[in-house]
């Protein structure tokens, strides 16, 4: 006989309590937190490099790098900034806890706080990490019909950031439809093209990190009652 127990109880509810507290914490720090989730080999690790290179020590950056085996992209990082593994052994995702255990492992205070989520747009999508941003990182030679494939990851993006835009004439890829495809799913979501190799757009892209940051800080007084409202206006961030 096989008995069947109702729990009318959200499992992920007490993990989103502690992501919102973790959220909390670090705003009245000072920290902007930045989730970036990609498939892998987008150029999550790349993009960190660049913007490590462009910044040039002007800010104190931390990394929390989330992979399921090695420490290979945290190595690339750590020339640049300080930057912590998060080795999974097995899991597609981050979890709210490992990435507070991890923050315990970088130097504080910190202006900005990036997660390098595990290679995947799928799981991490249902998982608050205590991110101010969500970025999605979609290189060109992944297609651009990823939007449509795989929506909720696009959904509860802010940012989308189209990476190798250096291949663009080798690949078939459209920017104009990948931007159609992504805003059907989430209107509000801003874009940027970037060359981590041949660093172009790595500066709008900080930009709108500093710019959000600045938003984040100036609402402290008045906390802001959803993500979206840590965004720069349109008007303020460059779009490309």
């Amino acid at each position: 006989m096989v008995t069947i127990i109702s729990v009318q109880k959200d499992v992920l509810e007490d993990r989103r309590q502690l992501a919102a507290e973790f959220r909390n914490r670090l705003s009245r720090l000072g920290t902007l937190i930045v989730n970036i989730v990609a498939s892998p080999g987008a150029g999550k690790t790349s993009l960190l490099q660049a913007t490590g290179r462009f910044w040039n020590q002007r800010y104190r950056i931390g990394v929390l790098v989330g992979d399921l085996a090695t420490e290979r992209d945290a190595e690339r990082l750590r020339p640049l900034m300080p930057a912590e593994q998060l080795t999974t052994g097995g899991a597609c995702h981050l979890e709210i806890p490992l990435v507070i255990r991890g923050l315990e492992k970088l130097p504080q205070p910190l202006d900005f706080l990036f997660i390098e989520n595990i290679g995947n747009l799928v799981c991490p999508a249902s998982h608050d990490l205590g991110e101010h941003l969500r970025v999605v990182v979609l290189s060109t030679t992944e297609g651009d019909d990823k939007p449509g494939k795989y929506p909720k990851m696009f959904r509860t993006s802010q940012v989308m950031i189209i990476s190798k835009t250096d291949l663009l004439p080798w690949v078939p890829f459209s920017l104009d439809q990948v931007i159609s495809d992504a805003r059907l799913i989430q209107p509000e979501i801003q874009t940027m093209a970037v060359s981590a190799l041949k660093n172009v757009g790595i500066d709008s892209w900080c930009s709108y990190l500093e710019t959000a940051r600045e938003r984040m800080i100036a609402s402290l007084a008045s906390p802001p009652t959803s993500l979206c409202a840590l965004q720069p206006t349109p008007s303020e961030q460059p779009e490309q």
